[in-house]
């Protein structure tokens, strides 16, 4: 496999894994923890206690396509730990992965 095809699975790893992070840390930020601290005592409670289960249980894996995709595209140190953290903010990980995929198109 050469370093193309590598840096496109790279990124399409990155890709998924991005939206993935981003659509698990809109969940957790805007309905897990509002719940959690308005209604602490519910049946809602209940419902929502999946959300940062499964958010713990992914993001590490968003952790390594982000690296792997950052080390395929030989990124500097500060841009893959921004890369990395982009996944903490709720529509941070939305704009790393529209950046690299803008990136990955001009190298094109």
């Amino acid at each position: 496999m050469n370093n193309a095809q590598g840096l496109a699975g790279a990124m399409f790893r990155f890709r998924i894994m991005a939206m993935w992070a981003g659509v698990m840390s809109l969940l957790l930020w805007f309905i897990d923890l509002p719940v959690k601290y308005i209604w602490p005592d519910s049946a809602l409670a209940d419902m929502v206690t999946w959300i940062p289960i499964l958010h713990g249980f992914t993001y590490p894996i968003y952790v390594l396509a982000a690296f792997h995709y950052c080390i395929k595209a030989r990124k500097s140190l500060t841009t893959t730990v921004m890369f990395i953290l982009a996944g903490t903010l709720p529509v941070a990980s939305f704009i790393a992965e529209r950046r690299a995929v803008d990136e990955f198109k001009a190298r094109a």
